[in-house]
C-alpha cells in the first residue's frame, strides 16, 4: 500500500480523497495555487506545496510543477480527482516515467477512451451498442453532408476533443449544417486547439444514463449499478439520482454487461464510468467512457455502502477486486451547488460567504471545502458544494432534499440552491419524467 499520496486537484474532490486516505493511515500532500492558499484541502492535508499563480495553466494543469512537488515530499502516488489532468494521457505517462503510481487509467487506456471518435471504434470492436454515425473523423463539409444524409436528420456534430458541450452542434435540417460545421469548428480549435469533427445520429427524447464500473490489474471489471444525469444545462449536469427513474431491471442488466464488456476489452484498471444515451424505447447507445472519478459518485456509495476512492486506491496498490456487481438498495439525489446566478442565466458568482449554515440530518451528506468567511476564487469551475440525500425510496429521498436545501443557507454570494428547491417541487421532475431537453422549457420566475 502506499505511504503517501499526492492530490492532484484543489476544492471538494481534494478534500474527499484527503478523508479516505486518512481513514486508510495513508499521508497526504496537497498542491495549491496563491489563490487557494486558505482553501480547506490545504489545512488538512499532512504537508501542502504552492504550485504556482492563480491561472490553472500556470498551477493545476502545470505536470512539471506536480511532479516537483510529489518528488520533494517523497509522495509514491498521485491522485488526480476529477478535471485539471485527471484524463491526461502525457501525465499519466510521466508519473510512469517518474515511478509514481498515477492512481486512474494508464496513458494508453486513456488515449484509446479520451478520443471520442478511437473511443467509438473500441466500443463497436468490443460489441458494446454505438449511435449511428460517421467512421471516424469527417474530412469535409461535403463529407458531412453526405453521413447526413446516409444517417438521416436530425444529427450531432461533435469535436473530438470535446467537453463540457463544447464543439457540439445539433442540426434537424440539411439547410442548416454548413453554419453548425463552420461555428462548431471555431468554438473546438479556440476551446480544445482541435477542431476535428464527428457526426452522430441525434437520438431523440434522450436520457444520459451513465455505468459505474471498476477494473483491476488483472483483467477482471464489476459494475456498481446506474446513476441518471438527464437534467443538464449545456451539457453540464445539474442533479444526479440512483436508481435512474426510467430503469427497468432488464435494462440495467443489459447496460451493465455492455459496460463491464467494454471495461474488460481494454483491461481498464481503476474506476471509470461508461456513459449511454438511452432512447425512449430503452434502446442505449455508447456516448463516451469518463476514465476517473465523477462528481456525482457519492450517490453510487450512497446506495450501496461503497468507497469509491478506496476502491480506486486499492486498485492502484495491486489489490483485485471482488468482482460482484451491484444494485442499488437505497434511492440517492446529488445537487450540485454552484456560485451561479440562477435568476441571471447562472452567471457565476464569486466573492466571500458571509454566512453559512449546512444542513444536516439522517440520510444529508454534504461534500464541500467552503466555510463561512471563506472567499470563491473566480478563476476556477463555480462548483462549490455537493448535497446528497438518501432515503428507502425517490419520493422521501425528493422529501429529504426539499429540507435540507431549505436549511442550506449560503450569505455573501449566489448559489444554485434556489433552482434546485424549485427543481424538486416541478411536477415533470417529481414524476421522473424528464430527458436531457428538461432544461429547455424550465423556468425560474
Amino acid at each position: 500500500m502506499f505511504k503517501k499520496i499526492l492530490i492532484a486537484n484543489r476544492g471538494e474532490i481534494a478534500m474527499r480523497v484527503i478523508r479516505t486516505c486518512k481513514e486508510m493511515g495513508i499521508k497526504t500532500v496537497a498542491v495549491y495555487s496563491t489563490a487557494d492558499v486558505e482553501s480547506l484541502h490545504v489545512r488538512f492535508a499532512d504537508e501542502a506545496v504552492c504550485i504556482g499563480p492563480p491561472s490553472s495553466t500556470d498551477s493545476y494543469l502545470k505536470i512539471a510543477s506536480i511532479i516537483a512537488a510529489a518528488e520533494i515530499t517523497n509522495a509514491d502516488a498521485i491522485h488526480p480527482g476529477y478535471g485539471f489532468l485527471s484524463e491526461n494521457a502525457k501525465f499519466s505517462k510521466i508519473c510512469q516515467e517518474h515511478a509514481i503510481k498515477f492512481i486512474g487509467a494508464n496513458a494508453e487506456m486513456i488515449d484509446k477512451m479520451g478520443d471520442k471518435a478511437t473511443a467509438k471504434e473500441t466500443m463497436k470492436a468490443a460489441g458494446v451498442p454505438t449511435i449511428p454515425g460517421s467512421d471516424g473523423l469527417i474530412d469535409s463539409l461535403d463529407h458531412a453532408k453526405e453521413i447526413a444524409k446516409e444517417i438521416g436528420y436530425p444529427v450531432m456534430l461533435k469535436a473530438t476533443a470535446g467537453g463540457g458541450g463544447k464543439g457540439m452542434r445539433a442540426i434537424w435540417k440539411a439547410a442548416d449544417l454548413q453554419k453548425a460545421w463552420e461555428s462548431a469548428r471555431q468554438e473546438a480549435a479556440a476551446a480544445f486547439g482541435n477542431n476535428g469533427m464527428y457526426m452522430e445520429k441525434l437520438i431523440e427524447e434522450p436520457r444520459h444514463i451513465e455505468i459505474q464500473i471498476v477494473g483491476d490489474a488483472f483483467g477482471k471489471a464489476c459494475h456498481l449499478s446506474e446513476r441518471d444525469c438527464s437534467v443538464q444545462r449545456r451539457h453540464q449536469k445539474l442533479t444526479e439520482e440512483t436508481p435512474s427513474p426510467f430503469m427497468t431491471k432488464a435494462l440495467r442488466d443489459k447496460m451493465g454487461e455492455a459496460a463491464v464488456k467494454a471495461a474488460e476489452y481494454i483491461k481498464y484498471e481503476g474506476a471509470g464510468t461508461v456513459e449511454f444515451l438511452v432512447d425512449k424505447h430503452k434502446n442505449f447507445y455508447f456516448m463516451e467512457m469518463n476514465t476517473r472519478i465523477q462528481v456525482e459518485h457519492p450517490i453510487t456509495e450512497q446506495v450501496i455502502d461503497y468507497d469509491l476512492i478506496r476502491e480506486q486506491i486499492k486498485v492502484a496498490a495491486g489489490i483485485p477486486i471482488s468482482g460482484k456487481n451491484y444494485t442499488p438498495k437505497l434511492h440517492s439525489i446529488e445537487c450540485r451547488i454552484n456560485a451561479e446566478d440562477p435568476y441571471n442565466d447562472f452567471r457565476p458568482s464569486p466573492g466571500r460567504i458571509e454566512t453559512l449554515h449546512f444542513p444536516g440530518g439522517h440520510g444529508v451528506r454534504l461534500d464541500t471545502h467552503v466555510y463561512s468567511g471563506y472567499v470563491i476564487p473566480p478563476y476556477y469551475d463555480s462548483m462549490i458544494a455537493k448535497l446528497i440525500t438518501t432515503a428507502q425510496t425517490r419520493e422521501e429521498a425528493i422529501n429529504k432534499m426539499r429540507r435540507a436545501l431549505d436549511e442550506f443557507v449560503i450569505e455573501g454570494i449566489k448559489t444554485t440552491i434556489p433552482f434546485h428547491r424549485k427543481l424538486m417541487d416541478h411536477p415533470d421532475y417529481v414524476a421522473g419524467n424528464y430527458t436531457t431537453k428538461f432544461m429547455e422549457d424550465f423556468k425560474m420566475d
